[in-house]
C-alpha cells in the first residue's frame, strides 16, 4: 500500500533535536489548514462534517477542531466518552456490535447510533433491559454497498464476507421503517471518483425511501484535504444529494483532518552490516506505526535522498518483522542521528502500544508560524506496568 501523503510542509525546516526521541510532533497550523478546507466544503455544500476519532483523537486540539467542524463520530463507548468529555458538538457512534452495558451509556450521550444490521436494531428495540433507551437517539443502519474499490482487500469494507455493514443486496423496504438514517463507509484514502462509484451502487436501492429518512452519512476515507482531491465535484455532489433526498448529509473524515500535519521523530541507536547496512532505531513499526506492518506500507522520510546507499531501518523490539523499510538517509548513517517519518499524526498516535516494553513516544504541539513548541504528553514505564497485572 503506497502512502498518498508525505508533504513535509513546514517540517522541512524543523530542528529534530528540539524534542526528545521518540516523539510525535503535530503542527497546529497544518491542522487548521485542513480544518479550513473541510469547513469550506460544508459551508458551500450544506453538508455536515464530523471528525472520526478513530483516526485522530488529539483532544488537546479540541477547541481548534470545535471551531470548524459539526461534531464527532465514535467507534464505541470509550471514544464516545472522549468526545463527550473533551469536545463540543453532537456524537455519532457506530460499532459492529454492542454490549448492553455499553449501549446504555452510548444511547444517553450519542445523538446518532448506527447498527450493523436490522436484526440488531430489532433486538435492542425489543429488549427488556430498561437501561437501553434507543428513543433518545436517532437510529441508523450501516449498509455494505458491496463494491470493492480499495487498494488492499483487508482494508476494504466491501471485501468478500465483510463484517462491516448490512449487504445492500439484502436490504428490504420494510427495513426502512426502523431507521432515521443510512450510513455507509466504503473508502480508504480515496478521491471523489470512488465516492461517486459507491453512490452509483447505493442510490437505486435507497432513493425510493428518501422520504422516510432524515439523514444520510457518507462515512470516511475521503482524502478531501489532499491537493489533488476534486473538491468542486464533491461540493456539487453534496448539494445535489441534499436537494434531491431532502436529507441531512454527513461526512466523517478522520485522516483528512490531520493529513501531513505530524511527524514521528526518532534516533538511530546502532548501525551494522548484514549484506546491506542495517540500522536499529528507537522507533518501532509494531509499537509506534502498526500500519507499516498491517497495511503494509512504507512511510515517507523527512529529507530522504534520491540516490545513495540504502539502509534497512527497524525498531528495538524482538519481533523479527519490526522493520520500517529501506531508506537513503539525509546524511551517512551514524549512531545518534535523528530521523523523522512524515504524515504520522493520524492512525499512529491512536494505535501505539507497549509491546516488549518499548517506550511510547511523547507528544508535542508545534506552531509553524510563530515557532512555539510545547509538550502535550509524556509517558513513563508505568504506562507499561499499569496495563498489566
Amino acid at each position: 500500500m503506497e502512502t498518498k501523503a508525505g508533504d513535509p510542509g513546514a517540517f522541512a525546516h524543523f530542528d529534530l533535536a528540539r524534542v526528545p526521541s521518540p516523539a510525535f510532533v503535530v503542527d497546529e497550523v497544518a491542522v487548521r489548514r485542513n480544518l479550513a478546507i473541510l469547513a469550506d466544503i460544508k459551508e458551500r455544500s450544506g453538508a455536515k462534517v464530523l471528525l472520526a476519532l478513530k483516526a485522530f483523537s488529539m483532544w488537546s486540539l479540541a477547541p481548534l477542531i470545535d471551531e470548524y467542524l459539526d461534531g464527532y463520530c465514535a467507534s464505541g463507548l470509550w471514544e464516545a466518552r472522549l468526545a463527550r468529555e473533551h469536545f463540543a458538538g453532537p456524537i455519532s457512534t457506530y460499532s459492529p456490535a454492542y454490549k448492553s452495558e455499553d449501549l446504555s451509556e452510548i444511547s444517553r450521550i450519542s445523538e446518532h447510533i448506527t447498527f450493523n444490521n436490522p436484526q440488531q436494531i430489532e433486538r435492542w428495540k425489543n429488549n427488556s433491559d430498561q437501561l437501553v433507551d434507543l428513543d433518545s437517539s436517532d437510529i441508523c443502519l450501516r449498509i455494505n454497498p458491496q463494491i470493492a474499490l480499495g487498494e488492499t482487500e483487508k482494508y476494504d469494507p466491501s471485501q468478500p464476507h465483510s463484517r462491516l455493514g448490512f449487504p445492500i443486496s439484502q436490504l428490504l423496504p420494510e427495513h426502512f421503517a426502523l431507521l432515521s438514517g443510512i450510513h455507509f463507509h466504503n473508502l480508504c484514502e480515496q478521491g471523489f471518483d470512488a465516492l461517486a462509484q459507491t453512490w452509483g451502487k447505493i442510490e437505486p436501492v435507497i432513493a425510493p425511501h428518501f422520504d422516510s429518512l432524515r439523514w444520510i452519512n457518507l462515512g470516511g476515507g475521503h482524502h478531501i484535504t489532499r491537493e489533488d482531491y476534486n473538491r468542486e465535484a464533491l461540493v456539487g455532489f453534496l448539494k445535489e444529494l441534499k436537494a434531491r433526498s431532502g436529507c441531512e448529509i454527513y461526512l466523517e473524515p478522520g485522516e483528512a483532518v490531520a493529513l501531513d500535519a505530524g511527524i514521528l521523530v526518532g534516533e538511530i541507536l546502532d548501525v551494522f552490516d548484514n549484506g546491506m547496512p542495517v540500522g536499529i532505531t528507537d522507533i518501532s513499526a509494531t509499537c509506534h506505526m502498526p500500519d507499516v506492518i498491517e497495511a503494509p506500507y512504507r512511510p515517507a522520510m523527512l529529507n530522504e535522498r534520491s540516490d545513495g546507499t540504502a539502509i534497512r531501518l527497524g525498531g528495538p523490539s524482538c519481533l523479527a518483522g519490526d522493520i520500517i523499510g529501506d531508506y537513503i538517509l539525509p546524511e551517512d548513517p551514524h549512531i545518534g542521528q535523528r530521523i523523522a517519518f512524515l504524515d504520522q499524526a493520524h492512525y499512529s498516535m491512536v494505535k501505539t502500544n507497549t509491546f516488549n516494553g518499548v517506550p511510547l513516544p511523547s507528544i508535542w504541539l508545534w506552531n509553524s508560524e510563530n515557532d512555539a513548541l510545547k509538550c502535550v504528553k509524556t509517558f513513563d514505564w508505568r504506562e507499561f506496568e499499569e496495563r498489566l497485572s
